[in-house]
């Protein structure tokens, strides 16, 4: 998985780094007094208990809000840089970082892991004949088909102009394949742009007894299938 900034990972920085206040108001104090020893320091606590509680809990406080707030914002730049605005989908980015990392795990356990590439047939006829709005909507619609037949372990991306990507991990050739097949369908089935959207679909699987040697490999091996479903007629379904 990517790193992602957790807002609790900044706040519990926050609170490791407060509770060396009442250390550092110690230190102030020795220099004050010229003196510094473990019984000095013992008997500065032990007359001033309320000076160094309220010290330890303001700071405390103040550093894990401030924490929150840093991880929080941190979390909004990581969404915007790594999604697509268009689609609300993961970029081509995001989707490359990750299908390195489960293809490394693939190859290191023996599990399969799919691609899917889906393409939206004739977007560029779509745009012409009713406008980029048009266009922009088709688009959405995929998105939302995808949304709606993947399931919670994969990730879908935008991966071009008109291009989707599915990583499947733990996924199997034929599963894969009816991944592929739903969103389709759920693309075609309905709504008023259905007379015009359709996507074709183009399936490649990394199987844990025939290795490849890179992840592009299956990647260009979606990308073969994708263009034997367009050369077939498209709104079609092509396992590599």
């Amino acid at each position: 998985m990517s790193d992602e900034p957790r807002a609790g990972r900044y706040a519990l920085a926050g609170a490791t780094l407060a509770l060396g206040a009442p250390l550092g108001l110690l230190v102030l104090r020795a220099l004050q007094a010229g003196r510094l020893s473990r019984s000095w320091l013992r008997d500065e606590v032990s007359a001033d208990p309320w000076t160094y509680a309220y010290v330890t809990a303001s700071t405390l406080v103040v550093f894990t809000l401030f924490g929150l707030a840093l991880g929080r914002k941190a979390g909004r730049l990581y969404h915007l840089s790594s999604s697509d605005p268009l689609t609300q989908l993961r970029n081509r980015r995001a989707m490359e970082e990750r299908l390195h990392e489960e293809f490394a795990r693939s190859a290191r356990y023996g599990s399969p892991l799919s691609v899917i590439l889906l393409d939206l047939d004739g977007l560029k006829q779509l745009n012409d004949l009713h406008g980029h709005r048009r266009g922009d909507e088709g688009l959405a619609r995929v998105a939302e088909a995808i949304r709606n037949g993947s399931r919670a372990t994969d990730l879908a991306a935008r991966w071009g102009g008109d291009e989707f990507a599915i990583l499947a991990p733990n996924t199997a050739a034929a599963e894969a394949w009816r991944l592929a097949e739903r969103i389709r369908a759920l693309v075609a089935e309905g709504g008023p742009l259905a007379d015009a959207v359709t996507v074709s679909a183009g399936v490649a699987t990394l199987d844990p007894s025939r290795r490849v040697a890179a992840s592009d490999d299956l990647i260009r091996s979606a990308d073969a299938a994708l263009y034997e479903a367009k050369r077939g007629g498209r709104n079609r379904v092509v396992a590599a």
